[in-house]
């Protein structure tokens, strides 16, 4: 029986026949809804083919930082499996510091790491089958010899899993300490130990050295074989704020907006992956990673409508609801309680952020006029071509290399129309080697019999940040490349600037600088201080732009000259932007960018006339809610345009643009990072999303121009490895 049908035999049909169709709005508290779309089209995907593996460090990180993605995959019917990695005992009062409550209530570790479990699993059952009250079966469990783990079955549904590792926490934020994730990531501590909550089917305390955590988590990659693994945030950003002092040189470092914890699970999923792809398992696997404590100091970037729905679930979790409990170590986090929405958590409750923003140039014509599309999958670039020029169906997918890498890829054509990527990698620790991120390239060499380019050997370009530490704060590239060949590559610097590095045909590259800051303001102090989420095109006169998001309003840099160097332009004066902007080139000079208004989500369309360079909002879209990219390309004659965008169902919606967006089209999928879109050599406009099974999807207007529909999502050909384990 697939999981749809056995979701739907299991008490959850109602949710089931709602997956993929505004399920996140499902029983929404706030009763105003996007406006429907123009058309709507199924989804072409199976739950059976997609599996998600969370990893997190907290009891609720997922509530506060993956969600709505978490609970959309849970409501789809597919496999979903969530690892804790700490029992989240803090100071073992569960009550909100601060309050009465707290003062009376006495310290009790493992019962506080048991009543974080409870909520956990309520919360959890609501999102998969609308009862918090249904029931778990608990077992223990060894993935890794000599060691068990507490694993939880959602007896509705049963696809759905959790598992707990119940190592200590750091207890604190940024407080450096031996005894920790942290402290065992960098090899201060041999070992740290396990907390065995309250009630736990684990009968004995376990010590874990750093080997034991990854060698467990790729048992846990072996067992589930995810399509998608979530992680929090291994490149977190530092906060400015004096470090605390530690008698330890090896804890000494940086104090960063997020907490260890999150970093440090994320680095140990990253060694996991590593050594999980280098026993050669077949497994395209798609990895993100979610912000954690830093949305606190960004501008927020959901919908109120959204932001309720996660809030919700944080209530159950947080016991907020009073339903009746009977475990005496008590049935929630009272330290979260109902604060989620408007209490001192409220940013992390209303952002979702990505720290991979997605690129608005990984789908591009080849030389020959056939559409090829880049995308990171088991950390290595896969390339797709379509089976023909214009005929909207893309081949099976080809590795081209690259080891480790991040996020998404930026693809470049050239004027002689060969291509040439971009993207991130992470170097992680080893002998002699330090802890990093460097950009890496490939340029095109050829073409395969399947149209695939072929590429040579990664090359890498290094950092704008010579010291590793500050290394790993870099963001993710985008470039542009001139009528003359020169290549301009723009990455956001560690301290929010953006550095820069160029080349004759993509090679011979200059040592990295940084672009002078906006309104002539060049200090690094006065820095731009820019969010990831950068884009950059050049134009129909051959200036280059680039624009970035920033704190209060969208940033942008053009060169004086064709192929130059871009300076700061004048200032935007643009509404603050909630997430990555995207930049697309028009006729006459023109360039429009699109991007959401923070708070309300709502895609903008701004754009810069040549004449006098200014910025002006020129039209914004029917709300559809969601959060990330909105891609963006020309398609056409003049100033016609296509869009995409992430709504609040995570589903894809499409829409063409000239002197005002049409209605949006929603074309059901679930997928990863942000939609792509460009024209193909018919000029019809064409949509491509990597769907969360690993495969390639792309749906195309049935003829050229603003009116014509888009037709159904087509998979590529051929099947990807098959990765999903059972349960």
């Amino acid at each position: 029986m697939s999981r749809r049908r056995l979701l739907q035999a299991t008490g959850g049909a109602v949710l089931a026949a709602t997956a993929g169709a505004g399920v996140w709005a499902w029983l929404s508290p706030d009763t105003t809804r996007p406006a429907p779309p123009a058309r709507e089209q199924e989804s072409a995907e199976e739950p059976d083919e997609q599996v998600f593996l969370h990893v997190i460090a907290h009891p609720d990180d997922g509530l506060f930082f993956m969600n709505p993605g978490l609970e959309q995959a849970i409501r789809s019917g597919a496999r979903t499996v969530t690892v804790c990695l700490t029992g989240g005992e803090s100071d073992g009062r569960n009550a909100p510091r601060g309050s009465a409550l707290y003062r009376r209530v006495i310290p009790n570790r493992p019962a506080f790491a048991r009543a974080r479990v409870n909520g956990l699993l309520a919360a959890h059952a609501q999102m998969a089958t609308g009862n918090r009250d249904s029931a778990w079966d608990a077992e223990a469990r060894t993935l890794l010899s000599g060691f068990q783990v507490e694993v939880q079955t959602l007896r509705a549904a049963p696809q759905h899993q959790l598992v707990f590792l119940e190592l200590v926490e750091a207890r604190a934020v940024y407080q450096p300490r031996a005894t920790t994730l942290r402290g065992l990531w960098l090899g201060v501590a041999d070992s740290i130990p396990t907390l065995r909550p309250e009630g736990s089917p684990v009968q004995r305390q376990f010590r874990y050295t750093r080997d034991e955590v990854t060698d467990t988590l790729t048992a846990v990659l072996d067992w589930v074989r995810p399509t998608v693994v979530r992680t929090l945030d291994p490149n977190a950003v530092h906060s400015g704020k004096r470090p605390p002092a530690t008698p330890d040189p090896r804890l000494a470092g940086l104090r960063y907006f997020d907490h260890q914890d999150h970093t440090a699970s994320a680095h140990f999923t990253q060694a996991a992956l590593a050594r999980f792809w280098g026993h050669g398992r077949p497994a395209p696997t798609i990895v993100e990673n979610y912000l954690g404590y830093e949305l606190g100091v960004l501008p927020n970037d959901l919908d109120l409508s959204t932001a309720r729905r996660k809030a919700g679930t944080l209530n159950i979790y947080g016991w907020a609801d009073h339903r009746p409990c009977a475990d005496p170590a008590g049935c929630g986090d009272r330290k979260v309680g109902g604060s989620a929405l408007n209490g001192s958590p409220r940013n992390w409750t209303r952002s979702t952020r990505l720290r991979a923003p997605g690129s608005n140039a990984w789908v591009r014509p080849a030389a020959d006029g056939r559409l090829t599309a880049f995308a990171v999958l088991g950390g290595a670039a896969y390339g797709w071509a379509e089976t023909g020029v214009g005929s909207g169906r893309f081949g099976a997918p080809a590795r081209l290399g690259g080891q480790l890498l991040q996020g998404q890829l930026h693809a470049v054509r050239h004027p002689d129309g060969t291509l040439q990527l971009f993207g991130s990698r992470t170097v992680l620790p080893g002998p002699d080697v330090d802890h990093h991120r460097e950009l890496v390239t490939a340029r095109q060499t050829g073409t395969g019999r399947d149209g695939v380019p072929a590429f040579g050997e990664w090359e890498s370009l290094g950092s704008p940040e010579r010291d590793p530490v500050r290394s790993l704060e870099i963001g993710f590239p985008a470039a542009a490349a001139a009528r003359d060949g020169t290549v301009h590559v723009f990455v956001r610097t560690w301290d929010g600037a953006i550095g820069h590095c160029s080349g004759p045909h993509g090679g011979q590259w200059s040592s990295w600088d940084v672009l002078e800051g906006p309104a002539g303001v060049g200090t690094l102090r006065a820095s731009p201080q820019v969010v990831d989420g950068i884009d950059a095109c050049v134009d129909s006169e051959g200036l280059i732009h680039l624009v970035a998001p920033s704190v209060r309003t969208v940033q942008h840099w053009v060169s004086k000259e064709p192929g130059g160097t871009p300076r700061p332009g004048a200032a935007t004066g643009l509404p603050e932007p909630g997430g990555p902007v995207s930049i697309a080139p028009l006729a006459g000079g023109l360039v429009r960018i699109a991007y959401r208004q923070s708070e309300t989500a709502r895609v903008l369309i701004a754009e810069r006339q040549k004449a006098l360079g200014n910025w002006r909002v020129a039209a914004q879209c029917e709300r559809a809610g969601g959060y990330g990219r909105v891609a963006l390309s020309p398609t056409g004659s003049g100033d016609r345009m296509v869009l995409a965008a992430r709504d609040d169902a995570g589903d894809v919606r499409v829409a063409m643009a000239q002197a005002a967006p049409k209605p949006w089209q929603r074309c059901r999928l679930a997928h990863s990072a942000a939609a792509g879109v460009v024209p193909d050599a018919a000029g019809r406009a064409v949509l491509v999303a990597l769907g969360n099974d690993g495969r390639l999807y792309a749906a195309r207007q049935t003829k050229a121009g603003q009116t014509a529909p888009f037709s159904a999502w087509r998979a590529q050909a051929g099947r990807p490895e098959r990765t999903g384990g059972s349960a």
